[in-house]
């Protein structure tokens, strides 16, 4: 998996009037955790953060923070948006640890068209993220699904799917990815029928 360099600055200083002066000198407020990691307070550039978000999947690509104490891998475990500007307001770094594996959401890609979809049926996906559990270098940039041999009423699971090199379910994970429904039957009066007292009648 490619890696993404985002450069931070260790701050000293919490609360609202701080991040409202990182934020107006262009800059993000951030925390830095993990399971076996203290909290760190840290800042990053908004421009840099853009840049870096332009070309990952912000869910599970890896960046590798880089302060002036040392380089750190981490993910993004969240962000804050402001509702009406945009604008970023803060961003939650979970460290990791390399050597153990992570929970982590990969986008699904249906490949093909369905068999079904030629008789009238119509593919659905039901799912377009699944967790899956991996070493970090080892997470995918998307599962691709052949869908091509589905017929109406037919459907993927999870189970059904084969993972990546180095890439497996969680032991719960039980549910639907995509499914082929039928076509919506048509009623008489959609065939251009009409009801059958009304023919009695006339």
């Amino acid at each position: 998996m490619e890696q993404f360099e985002l450069k931070s600055t260790l701050r000293s200083s919490a609360g609202k009037g701080p991040a409202r002066r990182l934020r107006s000198n262009g800059m993000i407020p951030a925390v830095l955790y993990g399971a076996d990691t203290d909290s760190v307070l840290l800042s990053v550039s908004a421009k840099d953060l853009e840049n870096c978000l332009k070309n990952t999947n912000r869910g599970h690509s890896l960046i590798a923070l880089s302060t002036d104490e040392k380089k750190r891998m981490a993910m993004i475990k969240s962000m804050q948006i402001h509702p009406v500007t945009g604008q970023f307001q803060h961003i939650d770094f979970y460290e990791v640890d390399m050597n153990r594996k992570v929970h982590a959401k990969v986008a699904v890609v249906l490949k093909g068209k369905a068999k079904g979809v030629e008789f009238g049926g119509m593919l659905q996906q039901i799912r377009r993220e699944i967790e899956v559990l991996c070493l970090p270098s080892e997470i995918p940039e998307v599962i691709e699904i052949d869908v091509a041999s589905l017929d109406i009423g037919d459907a993927v699971h999870v189970k059904d799917i084969q993972m990546p090199p180095g890439a497996e379910l969680p032991d719960d994970a039980n549910f639907t990815v995509a499914t082929v429904l039928g076509k919506k039957s048509t009623g008489p009066e959609e065939a251009g029928e009409k009801p059958a007292a009304e023919s009695a009648e006339s």
